[in-house]
């Protein structure tokens, strides 16, 4: 029934804990646990107390490969099985290989010294073993200290890797949370970019509408200039005409006063009504003459309000360019902000990196204190069995004593009780000198801890090494953005160049044009001077700019010396980690002052 039950469980994934306690499982029902503990993944708890197990030596042989075999069992209770020490050392194969157990119970077995020696050998393969309760089975208390100092380190090398895996998981977090801000700096400086660009070519544009509004109003002013020339011309045109009629008046007055000399009393009248008839027509020619400097005055006035409006446009050109420096300004905030972000990155990457020195030390000096905590209680018990020495020594002297005075009867006394001292000396000896492999062996485990702080000083140099190529990375990007700004400064500049070509050619045509017009000329220029201004200011603009990325490009570096003096300050850290160890490693072992003493 228990092999049905078993055979059942071995493809169940529902079952965590199991209890077949008090059954009388033989050899068959040991293959069939082996088995389910071989195939099974979901068992965490096993109880088997009072089953004799141990009595069936191949059923138990099967059980522990099934259990070596097993990396999900957690719990295991084999109380009351009639283990004996080769079903122990079977055992202790089993735990060699298991990477899951956490505690074992096999109280009340007949394991004996050599069990408890081959479960205390396992204990220095396995590193998952916390808790293994031996009571009840003959075990010498030598031994049993020595297991629990073995679970006790394999408790402490669980917090220490623990702790070390929550540091871990800490610093990744900070790492991931610092290259998201700065992914986030980094987009933020990219829009503000963006920003800059597009307010840049608004102003472009709006400067390129305002200077063809002002092309305009120039042509409707040479317009409104042609159109009074040519009425100018026409008013001369009139006034020649009048004043040839006035001549041709003049000559047939001459005339008729040379021909009418005889008969100038007859036609006296007729002259005078003549002479009233030109002096008709030349109050009207006066009249048309007072018409035309009225006309002239409305020009005047006319070109009085052109040059008003070309003062309201020099003014708004004047706002343009205090747009523009306010413009420079809120760039400057923004440039002084991100350097502020900066700072702060600094120093909170200090601040992990002070946090990160700190744990280490505290880490190296627990583990100095704990290797001499261990020196001084071997010290102690070397002092202790120098101890149990002399009396033995003082024993042996009063026996000698007694012996001289008894000498015949007490001869056999004597043997036996030389004899029981030989014993309990040979295996005192053994005690201490499996007490001192057990203490190579510890010593054997803090080099390999070391070995591992070693790697995890690597692992951090790496990720150091990843930082940097980051910032390499985002070195590239500002050198590419210093590119393409360069390439729109060039187009800015040929721009600006085909413009000032374009005016200028307009300027030679309204020369040419209008060479009596001195007062246009004159503003022309001032358009050119505001023209040149605005130009001088676009390059400021973008000196700045270059100024504020060289200042980002030193900042970079400042970071890469900070990242490389971290690099050399955590290789030192090692080095001298390195030489202390070497030189604990290299010092005068334990058994010497046994020896001399």
């Amino acid at each position: 029934g228990v092999k049905l039950l078993l055979h059942g469980l071995c493809s169940n994934t529902t079952v965590k804990s199991l209890d077949l306690k008090g059954n009388n499982l033989r050899t068959v029902g040991a293959e069939a646990l082996g088995k389910l503990l071989s195939q099974n993944k979901s068992i965490r708890s096993l109880t088997l107390e009072w089953n004799s197990l141990g009595v069936w030596e191949e059923g138990f042989s099967f059980f522990c490969q099934g259990l070596g075999a097993n990396n999900f069992l957690q719990r295991l209770d084999l109380r009351n099985n009639q283990i004996n020490h080769p079903g122990a050392g079977e055992l202790a194969l089993a735990l060699t290989q298991n990477a899951s157990l956490q505690e074992l119970d096999l109280r009340w077995n007949n394991i004996g010294l050599l069990g408890g020696r081959a479960l205390l050998n396992c204990l220095h393969r396995n590193k998952t073993l916390k808790r293994l309760e031996l009571a009840g089975n003959n075990v010498p208390g030598d031994i049993l200290k020595a297991v629990e100092q073995a679970l006790h380190h394999n408790q402490d090398r669980e917090t220490i890797l623990n702790e070390a895996q929550n540091q871990m998981y800490i610093l990744n977090k900070e790492v991931l949370s610092l290259k998201d801000e700065k992914n986030k700096q980094f987009l933020d400086f990219m829009d503000a970019i963006d920003k800059q660009k597009e307010e840049k070519a608004k102003s472009e544009r709006m400067s390129a509408a305002r200077v063809s509004q002002l092309q305009e109003a120039l042509n409707e002013q040479h317009s409104i200039m042609n159109s009074l020339k040519a009425k100018l011309q026409m008013t001369e045109a009139a006034l020649a005409l009048s004043e040839q009629k006035v001549h041709n008046l003049g000559e047939l007055l001459n005339a008729m006063k040379q021909e009418q000399t005889s008969s100038a009393e007859c036609h006296f009248r007729e002259l005078q009504q003549q002479k009233q008839e030109g002096a008709d027509r030349e109050g009207k020619l006066l009249q048309d003459l007072s018409a035309a400097s009225e006309k002239n005055l409305l020009l005047r006035n006319q070109v009085d309000e052109l040059e008003r409006k070309c003062k309201v446009q020099q003014d708004q050109l004047f706002q343009v360019k205090q747009d523009m420096a306010n413009t420079t300004a809120e760039l400057k905030l923004r440039a002084v902000q991100a350097e502020e972000r900066l700072e702060l990155e600094k120093r909170r990457f200090k601040q992990s990196l002070e946090d990160k020195e700190s744990l280490r030390v505290k880490e190296v000096d627990r583990m100095t204190q704990h290797i001499e905590a261990s020196e001084h209680s071997m010290q102690d018990r070397i002092q202790r069995l120098e101890t149990i020495r002399i009396s033995l020594e003082e024993e042996l002297s009063q026996v000698k004593a007694a012996a001289l005075a008894e000498r015949g009867q007490a001869e056999e006394e004597l043997i036996k009780a030389r004899s029981q001292a030989r014993v309990e000396e040979r295996q005192r000896l053994e005690h201490l000198e499996e007490k001192l492999r057990l203490m190579t062996e510890l010593r054997d485990e803090a080099q390999n801890c070391c070995l591992r702080q070693k790697e995890m000083v690597a692992e951090a140099q790496a990720r150091a090494k990843q930082l940097s190529q980051h910032a390499d990375g985002l070195r590239r990007r500002l050198e590419e953005l210093q590119q393409d700004l360069n390439s729109k400064e060039e187009e800015k500049v040929a721009e600006v160049n085909k413009v000032k070509v374009e005016l200028q050619e307009q300027i030679g045509r309204l020369e040419a044009e209008r060479t009596a017009q001195d007062g246009l000329r004159e503003k022309i220029a001032a358009l050119e001077r505001q023209l040149k201004a605005l130009s001088s200011n676009h390059r400021e603009a973008l000196l700045d700019k270059e100024g504020e990325i060289s200042l980002l490009l030193e900042k970079l570096r400042m970071k890469e010396a900070e990242i490389t003096r971290v690099r050399e300050e955590e290789a030192q850290r090692a080095s001298f980690l390195q030489n202390a160890i070497m030189a604990y490693v290299q010092g005068p072992p334990l058994g010497t002052h046994s020896s001399k003493k």
